[in-house]
C-alpha cells in the first residue's frame, strides 16, 4: 500500500446518518468522497493487519519452531494432492528414485519392539542345559541323541542403572601391633588409581554437549540413584577430557579451511561474561552475542561441523577459519542464507544463496496469497525431485549440473517471468507480504540458482540449520554459558559429536579413545579423525 490515507472523523451519530443515506439512496458528492475514503481506509487496514499477521506467524515459528514447512502442512492436504496430480513426470532416462522413508512406512509396526540383535551394547550371558548336553539322549524318544542348535533361544532383560556408575574397591588393610605398619591390599589387576574411568568422561561430555542434559539434571539424576555427582564435578571433568583431546579440534579446523564447499549461518547464545562486558561498555559497537555453525564438505565428500560462540557473527567465523585455507587452492563454494553477517569480509567465497529461504517467505503468506504461494512452492517441489533423483543415482557434480540445467532450469526460468509479470503488471502491491517476497526472490536471483551453473554447488543450507539445532538444544536446556572458556569447551565438544555423527563414527568410542591415547594424539592429530582413528589404535607408550 501507499502512504496512509488521510485521518477520518466520523462518530456514531455520523456514521448512522451515512447509513440511513446509503439505504435510501440519497447519497450527495460529500458521501460518495467519504465512502471514497472509507474504502482506501478498509484497504490500508486490511493490509497492515495481514502484514502483521505475518510478523506475528515468524515470531512464533522463531519462539516455538515449526513442525514442519512441508507442503502438504502449508497448502492443506486437498489442495497438495490436487496439484500434485496435475504435474508431469519430467523427461529422464533415469529411473525414478526410490523413497528413502517407504521401506520404513511399509515394514508393519513392531510397537517398539527390538530383537535381541539391536542390543549390541549389553552384556551377553550364556546359559547352559541343566541337565543335558551335546549328544545325550533324547528325553521324549530313546533312539534320538540331542545337538545345539546355531542360533540359541534369547531373553532380553533390561534393568535400570545411572548414566555413571560406580564400583566401591574395599581393599583389606592390615596393621602391625608392634610397629604400626599398615599393609593395603593392592587393587585388582587393570583397574588404574584413577576416580573417573576416560568412559565416565565421554558420557559426561556427550550427554551434556549432545544430547543437551544439563549438568544440575544429571546430578539430581545420580542423586536418585545412589552415585552422586556434583555438577561443578562433571564440568572439572569435561574440561580435563578437553584438555586431552583439543589438537583434534584444531586439525577440524585446518582441514575444514581446505573444504570445496562450506555452509555458514548463526543463532543467538547467552555467554553472561560477554554479556557483563556489553552491559559495562559506554556505546557498544555490537550487543549480540551468537553460535555460529560451519559446515565443511571437503573434496573426498566428508563433512566437518564447527561451531564457534562469541561476538562475532557468521562471516567474521568463516574468515576465521579461511583464513587456514591454502593459498593455490580455488575459493570455496559458500552456501548461506542472504544475511550480509553470512557474508565473509576477507576470504574470496563463490556465493550461494538458500532456496528454501526464498520459499519460506511464501510459506509465511501462505494463508493470504494462496493460489500464488501454491504455485510457487510446487514449483520448488519440482526442483527437490529432481534433486532426489540426483541423490538416488548418486550422479557425479557435472552430472547433476547437467541433469538439472535441463530439467529444473526451466521451472526455475518460468517462476522468474512469473514474478517479475506479477510486479511488473501491477497484480500483485510491491510492498504486501507476497510482494516482499517475489522482490528477495528476485534480488538474489543468481545465488539462489548458482546449482544451475556451477558444478556442485548445493541448493540450499538445511545441513547447517539442522547442526544448528545442537546449539539451539543447549540453550533451551541450559539457557547459557557462564564464561567464553566454558563456551570454547562447549564449541569443541559438538564439533567433535556432530562431526563423528555425520561420517557414521560413535562419538562415545571416538571420545574415550583420544583420551587413552592423548599423547599420540598431541604428536599426530591428523591420524586421530573421526573417520581415521581406529585404524591408529596402538598401545600408547607413555
Amino acid at each position: 500500500m501507499g502512504s496512509s490515507p488521510k485521518s477520518i472523523d466520523l462518530n456514531a451519530e455520523q456514521a448512522q446518518a451515512l447509513l440511513d443515506r446509503i439505504n435510501g439512496r440519497r447519497l450527495s458528492e460529500e458521501d460518495y468522497s467519504l465512502l471514497f475514503a472509507l474504502v482506501q481506509t478498509y484497504l490500508y487496514l486490511k493490509h497492515a493487519f495481514e502484514q502483521k499477521t505475518e510478523s506475528i506467524r515468524r515470531l512464533l515459528r522463531m519462539l516455538f519452531g515449526a513442525p514442519t514447512e512441508s507442503s502438504q502442512n502449508v497448502l492443506g492436504k486437498e489442495e497438495h494432492d490436487g496439484g500434485q496430480k496435475q504435474e508431469e513426470e519430467p523427461a529422464t532416462t533415469l529411473p525414478a528414485p526410490s523413497d528413502p522413508d517407504r521401506s520404513h512406512k511399509d515394514k508393519p509396526k513392531g510397537h517398539g519392539r527390538n530383537g535381541a540383535n539391536c542390543y549390541t551394547g549389553a552384556c551377553r550371558v550364556k546359559v547352559p542345559h541343566p541337565t543335558l548336553k551335546a549328544g545325550d539322549p533324547c528325553l521324549e524318544c530313546p533312539k534320538g541323541k540331542v545337538y545345539p542348535l546355531k542360533k540359541p533361544a534369547t531373553f532380553v532383560r533390561l534393568t535400570g542403572r545411572a548414566p555413571i556408575g560406580a564400583t566401591v574397591y574395599e581393599r583389606e588393610q592390615l596393621r602391625c601391633n608392634l610397629c604400626g605398619m599398615i599393609y593395603t591390599a593392592p587393587l585388582p589387576e587393570g583397574v588404574e588409581e584413577q576416580k573417573f574411568d576416560p568412559t565416565a568422561g565421554s558420557i559426561i561430555v556427550v550427554q551434556r554437549y549432545g544430547y543437551g542434559i544439563p549438568f544440575y539434571r544429571l546430578e539430581k539424576l545420580q542423586e536418585h540413584l545412589g552415585i552422586p555427582l556434583p555438577d561443578a564435578t562433571q564440568w572439572d571433568v569435561a574440561e580435563t577430557v578437553g584438555n586431552k583431546v583439543y589438537p583434534v579440534f584444531r586439525e577440524l579446523i585446518r582441514m575444514g579451511a581446505q573444504a570445496r564447499i562450506v555452509h555458514n549461518d548463526d543463532t543467538h547464545m547467552r555467554v553472561l561474561s560477554l554479556m557483563k562486558e556489553i552491559a559495562g561498555e559506554q556505546n557498544p559497537s555490537r550487543t549480540g552475542i551468537f553460535t555460529t555453525g560451519v559446515l565443511c564438505i571437503t573434496e573426498q565428500g566428508r563433512k566437518i561441523a564447527l561451531y564457534f560462540t562469541g561476538r562475532s557473527h557468521a562471516g567474521e567465523n568463516l574468515d576465521s577459519v579461511l583464513a587456514q585455507r591454502a593459498s593455490h587452492l580455488d575459493p570455496a563454494i559458500q552456501m548461506s542464507d542472504a544475511l550480509s553477517r553470512n557474508k565473509p569480509r576477507k576470504a574470496r567465497t563463490i556465493e550461494c544463496n538458500c532456496l528454501i529461504h526464498a520459499r519460506r517467505n511464501y510459506v509465511d503468506v501462505a494463508r493470504s496469497f494462496p493460489p500464488e504461494c501454491r504455485h510457487l512452492i510446487e514449483s520448488i517441489g519440482k526442483v527437490y525431485h529432481h534433486e532426489s533423483i540426483v541423490k538416488a543415482q548418486k550422479l557425479s557434480d557435472r552430472q547433476r549440473l547437467e541433469y538439472h540445467q535441463a530439467h529444473s532450469g526451466p521451472v526455475m526460468e518460468e517462476l522468474k517471468q512469473w514474478g517479475r509479470h506479477l510486479l511488473e503488471n501491477k497484480k500483485v502491491e510491491p510492498n504486501s507480504g507476497l510482494g516482499a517476497a517475489i522482490r528477495y526472490m528476485l534480488k538474489y536471483w543468481e545465488k539462489l540458482t548458482a546449482f544451475l551453473r556451477i558444478p556442485g554447488a548445493p541448493i540450499d543450507n538445511n545441513i547447517c540449520e539442522q547442526m544448528l539445532k545442537r546449539a539451539i538444544l543447549h540453550r533451551k536446556n541450559s539457557l547459557f554459558y557462564r564464561t567464553e572458556h566454558g563456551a570454547y569447551i562447549g564449541d569443541m565438544f559438538m564439533s567433535m559429536i556432530h562431526t563423528c555423527v555425520l561420517c557414521g563414527a560413535n562419538p562415545l568410542d571416538y571420545i574415550t579413545t583420544l583420551q587413552i591415547h592423548s599423547s599420540q594424539v598431541f604428536k599426530e592429530p591428523g591420524k586421530w579423525l573421526p573417520w581415521n582413528y581406529r585404524q591408529n589404535i596402538q598401545p600408547d607408550s607413555s
